[in-house]
């Protein structure tokens, strides 16, 4: 009975009564193959723009490794077609080719209608080709992994976006839009709403009332506009603002809402006073101090 051999790949199996004292050389070169199989790594040499990848039955062929390094000086993308057909691979790949590279198998694969795969160069794939003949189908088993039972959807354009970069594309921001956020450690999807409202409570600091009895200070809690309103409990009271936390074009707004009593604000630099300050009578008034570096350019409106 002659030789026959496996399937996927070629390793020989000897027939009942065939190879009488030679079976040691076919045994090894069988280790051999089963060798390159588990952890063959071989150097690949492309020219042009197609390439056959072939496994030979019984013999140790560029087919038959593990990792496949790709090299050569091809002419543009270059289609690597396995084969036989019909046989099953899985192949680690990595393309220092100069090239794409495209692996199919069987007959009219292409990367368009999902039936190849294409590797740019100087990346890294693993790739299951199915042996299904003429028809076979090549797969990329890195799209769509998973990870703890979450399936990964992204492209890896967008994984690119994440991992960094200097290009920016224009677009009009909505509010259906989304942006991901660190959120105590873990990374979400936050509505810009969500950040509008955020940052439009961190414009302006609104202060309690604040009951004004003898002077008191108005410090900024933070680099951020501030908003106070004031009960002058009695008489004339002085209201001292300070520029602490304050940047160029942040405000201060101090409302008096009573309309009773009067108070004097002294726009401060820390308790040094930079300007002789306004008056705000008995009507319900407020003043607002524009900070523009060094201390406060202000003006007077009447509340009503």
């Amino acid at each position: 009975m002659a030789s026959t051999y496996t399937a996927n790949s070629g390793i020989e199996k000897i027939g009942a009564g065939e190879q009488a004292g030679a079976w040691g050389t076919t045994t090894n070169n069988n280790l051999d193959i089963l060798d390159k199989a588990i952890n063959g790594v071989g150097a690949i040499t492309l020219s042009g723009t197609t390439h056959t990848l072939t496994t030979s039955d019984g013999t140790l062929s560029e087919g038959g490794n593990k990792v496949l390094v790709l090299g050569g000086s091809p002419s543009g993308a270059n289609t690597i077609t396995i084969s036989p057909n019909d046989q099953d691979k899985m192949y680690f790949v990595h393309n220092n080719s100069g090239q794409e590279a495209i692996f199919a198998q069987g007959t009219g694969g292409t990367v368009g209608n999902s039936r190849a795969v294409s590797i740019a160069n100087g990346s890294k794939g693993l790739i299951f080709a199915d042996g299904g003949g003429s028809s076979a189908v090549v797969t990329d088993l890195l799209d769509g992994i998973s990870f703890g039972g979450t399936k990964v959807a992204s492209t890896a354009a967008e994984l690119n976006i994440v991992d960094g970069g200097t290009s920016a594309t224009a677009t009009t921001v909505a509010d259906a839009d989304r942006v991901v956020l660190n959120d105590d450690g873990t990374m979400v999807q936050a509505a810009v709403t969500n950040l509008s409202t955020y940052f439009n409570q961190k414009l302006v600091e609104a202060k309690s009332a604040l009951n004004v009895s003898g002077t008191v200070t108005v410090t900024p809690g933070g680099a951020t506009s501030v908003y106070q309103p004031l009960v002058v409990a009695s008489g004339s009271q002085t209201v001292r603002v300070a520029i602490t936390n304050l940047v160029v074009g942040q405000y201060v707004i101090i409302d008096k809402t009573t309309t009773a009593n009067s108070m004097t604000i002294d726009w401060t630099n820390d308790s040094a006073v930079t300007s002789s300050g306004i008056s705000l009578g008995s009507s319900a008034e407020l003043g607002i101090g524009i900070f523009n570096g060094s201390g406060f350019s202000f003006t007077e409106t009447v509340k009503f």
